[in-house]
């Protein structure tokens, strides 16, 4: 199975993590987050998967994340409700992704991915 990068082009953090993907030689699958959003069922396969806090799934240094004032809101707000938000823009989920049949993480940071891909 070839690992599944979901990315924004433009971020530099994913520009990084495609790079180090490259340089180790792992195939992947890009997908840019912004043009073809995660659903709701993946974001929660996601999240299973990843043994994550549900925070570690948003941007939250984004600022849509701000502007909606999330980070009052999601202590709220139900895990079901969570998934549900995160779907409506790719840009309220932290990225890069990395999907692969070890696991799933978000963020890059390269002693997590070289778990995943080894």
């Amino acid at each position: 199975m070839k690992a599944l990068f979901v990315e924004y082009p433009k971020c530099s953090t994913c520009q990084k993590a495609r790079k180090w993907l490259e340089e180790h030689q792992i195939e992947f699958e890009s997908r840019n987050i912004k043009e073809e959003r995660p659903s709701q069922e993946e974001l929660e396969a996601w999240h299973v998967r990843s043994g994550l806090d549900i925070k570690r799934f948003f941007n939250t240094s984004g600022m849509l994340y701000k502007e909606m004032k999330l980070k009052d809101r999601l202590p709220e707000i139900t895990l079901e409700e969570k998934y549900q938000l995160l779907a409506t823009d790719g840009m309220l989920v932290k990225r890069p992704v990395l999907v692969t049949e070890r696991g799933v993480v978000t963020g890059f940071k390269p002693e997590e991915w070289e778990k995943l891909t080894q």
